[in-house]
């Protein structure tokens, strides 16, 4: 018998998907439940699974774009499942090898006195120095000559295998993904009032945290203790007290939020995604910590639902793991607010009359300014920053002498 296999209904709002790669072979066998395809819709890449076991025919191809409820493949579930061979069980070897040497064997790696250069080549890269990855080889047999080295040393930096003064150009079809990210960053930029106002943060207080308690952190809860966790506390203080900021505009209604939502950008394979930690404001510091690697490792492997990208009040973003100083971030709508850190630099700070050198970050909060004025984007930012060079008061959101006295 022969089943199809059709495109499920992923999102109410999604009617067609891209088919990004076949995991299976047309005739290739497939037991019930493995994966056989991926699939990528405008907001998320999902797996196809074998309904039934059997011998896959597959009739869409890589690239095509299909509708919810087309045929992707069918499957033969009458097909004889192939026997494992006893190449596919163990590492390929030669023959001589597997008749004399029937017994695994360690081998020490091969020291550089192997290097597949002439004597004159070879001397050159010693002398050097020179990382031969960066050396493409042009002699007969993979070969490296002189003119090989000759050519890495005048022009370092120089991808190995690329023409000079080349000017190849190639075209690659957008993916879903890329096209929404476009859509929504234009649609983002032409319905919102953006404005993006900075403040600069003194990092000592949580460098300092981290470098006393990130061991007994991670011994305690098993994941880092991390920048995001201190970013994503205090913001959700932050977004309480000026709950503008964790807003947004439906129609002509303005919708608050008692809860934080904090989406979280993350550069996957396939461009940027923002994930959500659901209720930030009631986890710990290492429950953050925990959703943050979580989402981020399902962002990599292409394994986010639709519901874990849906749904956030505000969103941060880290440039600074890209050595970003300074930028303005653009709204992640519906939202009306995106925090961006950026990379930690020492740069000399006046303190009490001294110049001192300090960790210091800047932060941008870029924002929509129909909903939120300068008062509540100026007030947000020096909120966030005195709780992150304070972080004590993250503990009741507060000093923690006034609420001991309950003042």
């Amino acid at each position: 018998m022969s089943i199809e296999i059709k495109v499920p209904t992923v999102g109410e709002s999604i009617s067609e998907v891209t088919l990004v790669k076949w995991h299976k072979k047309d005739g290739e066998w497939a037991d019930r439940d493995e994966v056989i395809a991926e699939l990528e819709s405008e907001k998320a890449t999902f797996e196809l699974n074998a309904e039934q076991a059997g011998a896959v025919k597959t009739i869409a191809k890589e690239g095509d774009t299909l509708n919810i409820g087309d045929v992707v493949c069918s499957i033969d579930t009458d097909a004889e499942k192939p026997e494992k061979s006893v190449s596919s069980e163990q590492p390929a070897v030669g023959k001589e090898q597997a008749t004399s040497n029937p017994k695994p064997q360690t081998t020490n790696p091969k020291p550089q006195t192997d290097l597949k250069a002439t004597p004159v080549a070879a001397a050159i890269i010693a002398d050097k120095k020179i990382d031969v990855k960066g050396v493409t080889a042009s002699g007969s047999n993979g070969k490296i000559v002189k003119q090989d080295v000759m050519d890495a040393l005048n022009n370092p930096g120089r991808r190995p295998g690329t023409v000079l003064f080349a000017r190849n150009e190639r075209e690659q079809k957008m993916s879903n993904l890329r096209k929404t990210i476009s859509r929504r960053l234009v649609e983002a930029k032409n319905t919102t009032a953006m404005l993006t106002t900075f403040n600069e943060v003194d990092m000592s207080a949580v460098m300092d945290i981290r470098k006393k308690y990130k061991e007994k952190f991670k011994e305690l809860h098993g994941v880092n203790l991390g920048f995001m966790s201190f970013f994503t506390k205090a913001c959700t203080y932050a977004l309480m007290e000026w709950p503008s900021v964790n807003a947004y505009i439906d129609g002509e209604n303005i919708i608050y939020h008692d809860f934080c939502d904090i989406s979280i950008a993350v550069s996957a394979p396939k461009g940027l995604v923002v994930p959500v930690i659901r209720n930030a404001e009631s986890l710990s510091m290492a429950g953050i910590e925990a959703a943050v690697v979580e989402l981020a490792t399902k962002a990599k492997e292409n394994k986010l639902t639709i519901e874990e990208m849906t749904g956030g009040t505000f969103t941060i973003t880290n440039g600074g793991i890209f050595g970003s100083m300074m930028s303005t971030p653009i709204i992640n709508i519906p939202q009306s607010a995106i925090l961006g850190m950026h990379n930690i630099l020492e740069r000399p700070m006046a303190v009490n009359g001294q110049v001192v050198i300090k960790p210091m970050m800047y932060v941008a909060l870029s924002y929509d300014h129909r909903i939120i004025d300068g008062r509540e984007s100026v007030g947000f930012l020096v909120r966030l920053k005195e709780l992150l060079e304070n972080p004590e008061l993250m503990l009741f959101g507060k000093d923690p002498v006034k609420s001991l006295l309950e003042l």
